[in-house]
């Protein structure tokens, strides 16, 4: 069946694509073989969905009501046919954002449908995440969440979590994915700090500080201060786990930080 990828380009849209090759990518600045969609033009949504039967949903960015923008996509999904949805969700809750819940709620209303909670993304230390720039500039990895630990999870798994989703027997529930290990931010800058040889360290900064890096973006202040508190919620241990969804799954376990440094030395370098 078709299959259309929503933030194709992105984190986990890149690699899903390459996991896909058939499927329709979809980009706000599309390149050759993908169609243009933007969440900010609903013109784009039939000409996308036309013949699609699964959608892989990544939400708009940095949107705390996501649903004034998703729910006339979802309307026109139905309208295609499409039938099976796999969203691209969270496991970290944002504080004050209901409209997180409601698109959850929406999507599980689709006749097949599977949400996706994972953990802090691996890549965020790559690229032009504020928390790659404070690595790659200074050295150093800033959060307010202390010794507070989280299930990093590398996208690529993510990609492969949501390909199976996408295209075997109809997924159902909600899938919490993690890594093999929950880590501190302390404990990253250690493993970076072995596999590249560099001496990196963790700044702590509180949450009013992080808000504002976030901020200092271009990031619209109410998300900012939204991702401020998440990181107070990691101090407090709410996302000290690690499951074994993804292995699951997969078959295999999922990468480790080591395993990602190592596969991303030259970048990190």
């Amino acid at each position: 069946m078709t299959v259309l990828l929503t933030g194709g380009t992105g984190k986990t849209g890149r690699p899903l694509s390459r996991l896909l090759p058939e499927a329709r990518v979809a980009s706000r600045n599309p390149g050759p073989g993908q169609v243009r969609f933007d969440w900010n033009d609903p013109a784009t949504f039939r000409p996308a969905l036309a013949g699609v039967r699964a959608a892989y949903l990544v939400p708009p960015l940095a949107e705390l009501e996501p649903m004034r923008l998703v729910a006339p996509f979802l309307a026109e999904a139905t309208a295609a046919g499409v039938r099976r949805v796999v969203l691209l969700g969270s496991l970290i809750v944002l504080p004050g954002a209901p409209g997180v819940d409601e698109l959850v709620r929406a999507v599980r209303r689709m006749p097949e449908s599977a949400v996706l909670r994972p953990s802090g993304f691996m890549q965020n230390v790559l690229g032009d995440h504020p928390l790659a720039v404070g690595l790659r500039e200074h050295d150093e990895l800033v959060s307010a969440a202390g010794d507070g630990r989280l299930g990093w999870i590398d996208a690529e798994d993510i990609a492969a979590v949501a390909a199976r989703l996408l295209t075997g027997p109809a997924p159902e529930g909600e899938h919490l994915l993690t890594g093999p290990e929950a880590l501190s931010y302390p404990e990253v800058a250690e493993v970076l700090s072995e596999v590249t040889g560099r001496r990196i360290r963790h700044r702590a900064v509180s949450v009013a500080e992080r808000a504002e890096m976030f901020r200092a973006t271009g990031m619209p202040e109410s998300f900012a201060a939204a991702l401020g508190a998440v990181d107070a919620g990691i101090r407090d241990g709410a996302e000290d786990c690690s499951t074994a969804t993804a292995a699951e799954i997969l078959g295999r376990p999922p990468r480790s930080f080591r395993e990602f440094a190592r596969a991303h030395l030259a970048e990190l370098s």
